[in-house]
């Protein structure tokens, strides 16, 4: 049984390292966003490797099909349509929804 808490414990670090990796990218961007690109295929490839899902707050920040860093008004634009809010990608030109958060106070 010992195994199981070694393999909780690889996790828990993947996580951190992801954080970490995220942390950098937003400290990266403006001087070399190559660098920025590069923390997020790190991050993608410890999560893949460790079978850890990345964070909603981190899936936001990258490109699901080009896997890029996103910046608002930077690489990507995000507007609101039909209650839902759409990201896309200046670079592959592709759209991303994101349902907005509905209140349950009318029902």
């Amino acid at each position: 049984m010992a195994g199981r808490s070694k393999n909780g414990e690889i996790k828990r670090l993947a996580r951190e390292r992801i954080a970490v990796l995220f942390q950098r990218a937003d400290e990266f961007f403006p001087k070399n966003p190559a660098w920025s690109d590069r923390c997020v295929v790190l991050a993608r490839k410890i999560a893949m490797r460790q079978r850890v899902g990345l964070d909603w707050q981190y899936r936001r920040k990258i490109c699901p099909h080009c896997y890029r860093f996103h910046v608002p008004g930077v690489t990507m634009r995000v507007r609101i349509r039909k209650g839902n809010v759409v990201i896309t990608c200046l670079y592959c030109h592709r759209q991303s929804r994101f349902p907005t958060g509905r209140s349950h106070e009318s029902v």
